[in-house]
């Protein structure tokens, strides 16, 4: 049986016991005849015996503590070491946090030992001047010596050169400003830890760097952006990619309005089995590339229109079927139709008749479906003419 140093008392440096897989305090046991990798067992299991594969209970072991004084009787090794790691993490002369640290000690005990054992140690003091001293002898030979240099090369006063150069201090080689003093400000606190999520990481990546269409940008004008000043050439660089943004949101809603827009077109046709047909050739010829023909009329060499459909809409059961069908063929909401209808009877009644010119001017509509309207009217005996 044999007491050896355990210069840690933290769990987490060392396995756990074998027998019970607890977190092993001092003392411990080790078998002195089990290896490469330490077996290591804590007392309760050492004292039932504890059995394990090629390791007996008649081995011989180690009692593994850091219990006994190195340098005074009332300081323990294991107090040594944690007064040591105290003072780094502390600093030194900070003795009422290393205290504080230590538990077991107050200041003025860590503080005399301290200076007695390792400022004031002629062991200690003797072996840090060999050191300095070795030191000095390494780097004599490679240090340089000071000479003062020739004044560096200046712009001549107010020429162009100087006005190009403004704020660059020659004896330092830069700038008394950079472009952006404070460009790193929002990056300065950014820490990347591993366990941080991959919408995390992302997000801290893309502060850290433009996106790389803006990336290049802003390279390519890197040399206008003395000449403008910080503030706005970020601003012309910002502009920019808020337009190429612009322009893909743009494009978006465009191809959403061309949906909408196809959508309406369904349910107009969807009624009318021959102009439903003639929608979807026209839709396949566009998907596939080709231009789509156009149905026309031999006779009149215009495009033939599908009837409007007025199921649903407001004002379809204020008209006879004549309007019905007049609204259909002229493709005119019955709402609009009445309206119409209602204003030029107010002014035939006015003027006690009615032109197809005036017609025209009050109904700011295609003089097409005016004249239709109009003749249509007449034919009824609603309006006549003047």
């Amino acid at each position: 049986m044999d007491a050896d140093l355990c210069l840690s008392d933290d769990p987490s440096d060392k396995p756990p016991c074998r027998g019970c897989s607890s977190n092993l305090v001092e003392p411990y046991i080790k078998c002195a005849e089990c290896g490469p990798s330490p077996f290591l067992l804590c007392l309760q299991c050492f004292t039932r015996g504890f059995e394990f594969k090629k390791h007996e209970s008649n081995h011989k072991y180690e009692i593994m503590t850091s219990d006994f004084p190195v340098l005074e009787p009332s300081w323990t090794a294991q107090e040594e070491m944690a007064l040591l790691e105290a003072v780094m993490d502390c600093g030194f002369g900070n003795w009422q946090d290393v205290a504080y640290q230590m538990r077991t000690k107050n200041k003025e005990e860590c503080e005399a030992h301290y200076m007695k054992n390792f400022i004031n140690n002629p062991l200690f003091s003797s072996t840090l001047l060999n050191l300095r001293q070795i030191e000095e002898a390494r780097t004599a030979d490679t240090a340089i010596p000071f000479k003062p240099t020739d004044d560096p090369p200046r712009p001549t006063f107010d020429s162009l050169l100087s006005r190009d150069m403004a704020g660059y201090m020659p004896a330092r080689a830069d700038f008394m400003e950079e472009f952006d003093n404070y460009a790193e400000w929002d990056l300065k606190d950014i820490d990347f830890v591993d366990d941080d999520s991959d919408i995390l990481h992302a997000l801290k990546i893309a502060v850290r760097r433009y996106p790389k269409e803006v990336q290049d940008l802003y390279d390519a004008m890197r040399r206008f952006a003395r000449v403008v000043g910080p503030i706005e050439h970020d601003k012309f660089i910002e502009s920019h990619a808020c337009a190429k943004v612009y322009e893909r949101v743009k494009q978006v809603r465009e191809d959403e309005r061309r949906k909408r827009t196809m959508l309406v077109d369904v349910l107009q046709y969807i009624q009318d089995g021959r102009a439903c047909q003639q929608w979807l050739s026209k839709q396949a010829a566009i998907d596939a590339g080709i231009t789509p023909v156009v149905t026309t009329i031999a006779t009149s060499g215009r495009r033939c229109a599908p009837p409007l459909n007025l199921t649903g809409l407001p004002g379809t059961e204020k008209l006879n079927d004549r309007e019905k069908e007049l609204c259909q063929v002229v493709r005119l909401v019955p709402g609009a139709y009445l309206e119409y209808k209602q204003a030029l009877l107010n002014e035939c009644r006015r003027q006690g008749g009615l032109r197809l010119a005036q017609a025209r001017a009050l109904i700011k509509i295609d003089v097409n479906k005016t004249r239709k309207i109009y003749d249509f009217l007449i034919k009824e005996g609603y309006i006549n003419k003047a």
